[in-house]
């Protein structure tokens, strides 16, 4: 295997000369083979979206009262680069506060010629709150054994895996910021943009649990996520395969589940915050299927293979059921990730596929739902 030339991309081996060289001898074959998601060019030109507070009827602007600390923009300002934002929000643990800093740190990147600059050295973890008490995944209390009822043991569960998709892409921000000539600006601001969203993501969840009488850390979550982040802190390609086209693919085939028991359980308005997180998430696994490319255009390897070579490397299983609608609109070709796949698709199961809602919630929420052992037992309780 030529694994070792993915680490994460060694100059050694790979120098920008023969970058530009094999990028452009790929270029043709490689990305023209793959249809990516149709509304990523446009999801890369939307403004900053300062929509944090969730309304009576969807997102909303905060009100004047919900002021931010002068304290957080006071950090965010003596920031020098995206990479030194990056590990501001790495080391704080507060978790609102690491969702305001998010949040200002991609605003002044967006307004500001800021440089990526470059960090040698980062935790391998980030800062955490004391609660939730992080445990194993099968130690996470299933709702029937949790003191929260079902709506905010979901929600509770979401927002653990928003505060954990913060740091991971901020993580990926400052982890190969000395990568920036090999990887390019773009490459930052994409993963920049994503965590912003997830921000937001955390600030919609966390006020839902308020109003539900509950708060972030009241039940353990797992640390599923963050083991995958420091597993691939090496590798570029392996972070992106493991990532956004494994991890966070998941929620593609979970969520529409998720949404109709939320539905069910009579939380429409829970139900519908998931619903749009849901929609904004497909962008994500869209900038992992598009930036996995351009790192196997830039070392000349075929995707599909290279892909699979990386979750074997590094024990990533790739479970089903699999909404192949939702993964193909975002851009996952089934070949990658599907064993019974041949040289077509048949028709049954694209059939059944057609059936699942693409408005294909997001990575993390199988993360919410944990195993699919618990999802046989989110049930609305008997009247």
């Amino acid at each position: 295997m030529l694994i070792h030339h993915l680490r994460p991309f060694s100059t050694a081996s790979l120098s920008p000369r023969s970058l530009t060289i094999s990028t452009a001898l790929s270029s043709s074959s490689t990305k023209q083979q793959h249809k990516l998601w149709s509304g990523l060019e446009n999801w890369r030109k939307s403004p900053v979206n300062d929509l944090r507070l969730w309304g009576p009827t969807g997102p909303l602007l905060p009100s004047s009262s919900d002021s931010i600390s002068a304290d957080f923009y006071g950090l965010v300002s003596a920031a020098s680069s995206l990479a030194d934002l990056g590990a501001l929000v790495l080391s704080t643990s507060d978790p609102l506060s690491k969702s305001h800093i998010s949040h200002l740190a991609f605003s002044r990147w967006r307004r500001e010629n800021l440089p990526v600059g470059s960090i040698s050295h980062l935790p391998s973890s980030p800062a955490r709150p004391p609660k939730p008490l992080l445990v194993a995944t099968n130690q996470v209390p299933n709702p029937k054994d949790s003191n929260l009822p079902l709506n905010a043991h979901m929600l509770h569960n979401l927002a653990h895996v928003e505060l954990n998709a913060i740091d991971l892409a901020w993580d990926t921000v400052a982890r190969f910021s000395p990568f920036f000539d090999l990887l390019g600006h773009n490459f930052f601001d994409d993963f920049a943009h994503v965590a912003d969203d997830e921000s937001r993501h955390f600030l919609w969840c966390s006020q839902r649990l308020a109003e539900l009488g509950f708060k972030y850390g009241d039940i353990p979550a797992n640390n599923l996520l963050m083991r995958e982040c420091e597993k691939t802190s090496n590798n570029v390609a392996a972070r992106l395969a493991c990532i956004p086209l494994v991890q966070e693919a998941r929620g593609l085939d979970a969520g529409p589940r998720l949404v109709k028991r939320l539905t069910g359980f009579g939380d429409n308005r829970t139900s519908k915050i998931v619903a749009k997180i849901a929609e904004e998430e497909v962008a994500h696994v869209a900038v992992g299927v598009d930036w996995f490319l351009s790192v196997c255009q830039k070392m000349n390897r075929a995707p599909s293979p290279t892909f699979k070579d990386l979750i074997k490397e590094y024990g990533v299983e790739l479970r089903g059921p699999f909404n192949h609608s939702a993964r193909e609109v975002a851009g996952i070709p089934r070949d990658w990730y599907d064993p019974s796949c041949g040289t077509e698709v048949d028709k049954g199961n694209n059939e059944q596929g057609d059936k699942e809602q693409l408005s294909a919630v997001y990575d993390r929420l199988t993360h919410i739902i944990s195993m699919e052992s618990e999802n046989s037992s989110l049930e609305k309780p008997a009247k």
